[in-house]
């Protein structure tokens, strides 16, 4: 499957009403959230979706954004009724671990971050902390991130962007996860853009730690 950044762009209503899933602790909503305060994003966040009760969720709350659990995988009409309702265009997975089934009518509009280089470390059992020690394990010298759109398969479909850094000699699990989501911060609001086209965001309320 191919796709096009700027047929999705000039098909994407401004600002783009977002929908974001969770699983964790809410750092990736948070990156997107300020993105959008900042003006760096043109887009609204209508909705967060859990998988779980998390911190993601009570973050979600204090920054006044509509936060729901839904447990487990979503099946497909369920996720497709959540969406049409709060009126979401693109659906942004942050942390979200839980295998997607596409509704009708969101074929190439749901993205994906992924904390390592696709298609190598990927696939079912490679999220948070198993990424990173399979990359050292490996001996590999590049890590990275990976922003693509969504199919109906663990880290897989058309790849949007990626961004690289360095496996230091020393580096340790935590150590790389801090150096890669550095970059992921950069890259997935970069990614977004592309899919949202160019304009000026609406202002939110600011970071929470």
């Amino acid at each position: 499957m191919t796709f096009d950044s700027r047929a999705i762009a000039r098909s994407m209503p401004r600002p783009a009403r977002l929908g974001v899933l969770i699983s964790g602790g809410g750092r990736t909503l948070c990156t997107i959230h300020d993105a959008i305060a900042q003006s760096k994003l043109d887009a609204s966040i209508e909705l967060v979706v859990a998988s779980r009760p998390c911190r993601g969720v009570e973050r979600a709350r204090e920054r006044g954004l509509p936060a729901v659990v839904e447990p487990g995988r979503i099946p497909r009409d369920r996720l497709a009724d959540i969406l049409k309702d709060a009126g979401v265009d693109l659906v942004a997975l942050a942390g979200y671990l839980q295998l997607v089934e596409i509704p009708e009518g969101f074929e190439q509009r749901i993205v994906n971050i992924h904390p390592a280089l696709l298609p190598r470390f990927g696939g079912p059992g490679f999220y948070g902390d198993r990424v990173h020690r399979a990359v050292l394990e490996s001996g590999s010298k590049i890590s990275g991130c990976t922003v693509h759109l969504c199919d109906e398969q663990y880290d897989h479909g058309p790849i949007i962007l990626q961004r690289t850094c360095p496996v230091l000699p020393a580096d340790t699990v935590d150590t790389l996860a801090a150096r890669v989501f550095a970059l992921e911060k950069q890259a997935y609001v970069s990614a977004l853009q592309l899919l949202v086209g160019p304009g000026v965001g609406h202002k939110r309320r600011p970071a929470c730690a």
